[in-house]
């Protein structure tokens, strides 16, 4: 993997590609925006924020949506996918924020993690976003980047989030996910547009698979030229 100052670099320079790089989830509250992370599951924010204006003027804190019936919530939540399931944790969620934290969204990783329907990244989205606590939040596209361009190493979330916080300094932490999320969305997509890439001087991918498959392919065009 790439040194710790080649990876702030790195981010520096993704920032500068993306300088309103955000979660993309519209939110006011920390409440909202944990509801809105676990409606994001195996759906795009794009199909969330279609959804939760609506359900935030039915539900606008945990003890509304703690009494929520699973019926009506799963209607309302039903085209973000597997709406039984999100359902379920996000009333759990809700009973559990009422219950021990005064309906609270509680600035702690451990605490957040206890509650039903949230893990790691959920509540590394929250913490950085919302509470202003460092988090560094690992979906598939900053698996996907950190990888590539050799900033991390391996396909397991937390190890994952483990290498970046070690090599990077808090303060930017949940800046370098924001970053590699769009950059994983618009660029180094699972066929990557390397050629519009702020950072492909740097990425191991580009200069391990892209330029040996350029080689070969000028190496193809000489022979076809010399055959004529």
């Amino acid at each position: 993997m790439k040194s710790p100052a080649t990876a702030r670099r790195i981010i520096e320079t993704l920032s500068e590609q993306y300088p309103n790089a955000d979660t993309e989830l519209h939110y006011r509250t920390a409440f909202e925006l944990l509801v809105a992370t676990i409606l994001s599951a195996q759906s795009t924010d794009a199909r969330v924020n279609l959804v939760t204006p609506a359900l935030f003027k039915r539900y606008p804190n945990a003890a509304a949506l703690a009494k929520a019936r699973p019926p009506s919530l799963e209607k309302q939540i039903k085209s973000t996918g597997f709406f039984r399931q999100k359902a379920k944790a996000l009333i759990g969620m809700a009973k559990a924020l009422v219950a021990e934290h005064e309906g609270e969204v509680p600035a702690d990783m451990a605490l957040l993690t206890t509650l039903p329907g949230v893990g790691r990244k959920t509540a590394n989205v929250v913490l950085g976003h919302a509470l202003g606590v460092p988090g560094l939040p690992v979906d598939r596209h900053v698996l996907r980047v950190s990888n590539r361009i050799g900033i991390a190493e391996g396909d397991d979330p937390v190890q994952v989030e483990s290498q970046l916080c070690d090599a990077l300094p808090k303060e930017i932490w949940t800046l370098a996910s924001d970053v590699q999320i769009l950059h994983g969305r618009r660029i180094c997509r699972p066929k990557p547009l390397c050629d519009r890439c702020s950072v492909a001087a740097d990425c191991d991918y580009f200069a391990h698979v892209v330029s040996k498959e350029d080689v070969k392919t000028d190496d193809a065009r000489r022979i076809r030229t010399s055959r004529r």
